[in-house]
């Protein structure tokens, strides 16, 4: 499958309590998907229905997930989520209820 090529890095800042950081180098991998996440991401930006909700983070998170999860579908670990994402998916792609 013909996949956007991505570079992820995350980079701890601080702790819970707001103490500094005790990592020094951030996390850093590379990602497939076969979506164009900027293209999501800006799509929910722009959602009403999302307001509040940290739509970059949520878009990034979820399509991370949805990939590895797809890539890895017979893995049982995935079994019993599957159904139940796929249902969330569809119903997020509908995007907001009408007024």
């Amino acid at each position: 499958m013909k996949q956007h090529r991505y570079r992820l890095t995350v980079e701890h800042l601080a702790t819970a309590n707001g103490e500094p950081s005790a990592y020094d180098a951030p996390l850093q991998f590379e990602a497939g998907n076969h979506d164009d996440l900027f293209q999501i991401a800006q799509r929910l930006r722009q959602r009403s229905d999302l307001a509040g909700i940290n739509t970059d983070a949520f878009a990034i998170g979820l399509k991370l997930f949805g990939e590895v999860m797809l890539e890895n579908k017979d893995h049982p670990l995935f079994a019993d989520l599957r159904p139940h994402f796929g249902a969330f998916m569809k119903q997020l792609k509908k995007g907001p209820p009408a007024d």
